[in-house]
Formats: structure tokens, C-alpha cells, sequence
């Protein structure tokens, strides 16, 4: 596992409830397929009680709903998640346990936000769960590609978040 020996994800294990948050840049390709992907897996999981969000570092969709590409890759295997949009905060760091930036580039807007030592530990690529991933490994922008690039990024997804639950439950 990625996170053997990570203090803060073990110590995550404890708690009764974990927030997690989703990031993308617009939050309505990659981020919202991750949580409507993590919505369906821990369906019956009782314990930790896990909340999810998603949400954008940038402003530009706020209020809309999913790319409908993104949409249709995941309903395409079973998931259901009502999303609308909306822009990562500090106040949503604060209140999150786990940020999972997608890529660098919003890994880097996420670590700006934060003001301490105790944002900075929780926020995380969200290919650092999955298995035999190199480090570093982003979750590509499909916007504006064609659909098999929307299948590409549901079935990363689907293995970075096999590893997170694996972590957060075992």
C-alpha cells in the first residue's frame, strides 16, 4: 500500500467520520466522477462514516452541473451522484480530513490555501492510493476530449479510489 506507515492516514482510521473533498479545476469532469465513483463504493461501508465532496479551484463553472461526458462515463457503470459545482476554499480545507487534488497544477492552488502544518498533511494527488501508480501520477483534464478519454480517467479513478478505501478501512 502507498500509505503504509503514513501516521495521518492511520490516524484517520480511527475516526468515526472522514470528510473528503475531490479537487479539480472546474469541478465537473474529474472531480465529480470521483466522488460520484467513491459514492457507489462505500455504499455499505457503516464505518468510518465517510462524506464526500467535490468542488473546483477555479470559479469558472460554479452552479452548473456536470460535464455531461463525465456524467455518462459514470452512469455507464452504475454510479449515481447529483452534482452542481462549486470553488474550493480555505474553509473547505479547514473542515476537510482528506483533499484529493487531481493533478499538479491544483495540488500546488490547494498547498497555497493552506495556512499550517495540519491543512498541508491532508491534502494528497489522488493517484498516491493507487496501486503501482508512479508518484507524481496526475488524473489527466478530459474536457473537451472525445469519450473513451472520459473511460480512461473513470477507470483510474476507480483504481486510485479502490486503494483510498483500502487505506481509510483496513
Amino acid at each position: 500500500m502507498p500509505f503504509t506507515g503514513n501516521k495521518y492516514i492511520e490516524n484517520l482510521r480511527t475516526k468515526r467520520e472522514i470528510r473528503i473533498v475531490f479537487v479539480c479545476l472546474g469541478n465537473i469532469c474529474r472531480s465529480p466522477m470521483a466522488a460520484a465513483i467513491m459514492s457507489g463504493k462505500i455504499a455499505s461501508i457503516t464505518q468510518p462514516k465517510i462524506l464526500i465532496e467535490s468542488a473546483g479551484t477555479s470559479s469558472w463553472h460554479v452552479g452548473q452541473g456536470p460535464n455531461p461526458q463525465s456524467k455518462k462515463a459514470w452512469e455507464a457503470q452504475g454510479y449515481r451522484y447529483n452534482h452542481v459545482a462549486s470553488q474550493f476554499t480555505q474553509e473547505r480545507l479547514k473542515q476537510a480530513d482528506l483533499v484529493l487534488a487531481m493533478d499538479q497544477e491544483n495540488f500546488r492552488n490547494i498547498m497555497s490555501l493552506s495556512s499550517d502544518q495540519d491543512d498541508s498533511r491532508k491534502i494528497f494527488l489522488m493517484r498516491d492510493f493507487e496501486m503501482g501508480a508512479e508518484e507524481g501520477s496526475e488524473v489527466p483534464d478530459p474536457y473537451s476530449l472525445p469519450d473513451d478519454a472520459f473511460e480512461h480517467v473513470r477507470e483510474m479513478l476507480e483504481n486510485a479510489i479502490d486503494g483510498l478505501i483500502r487505506n481509510l478501512t483496513e
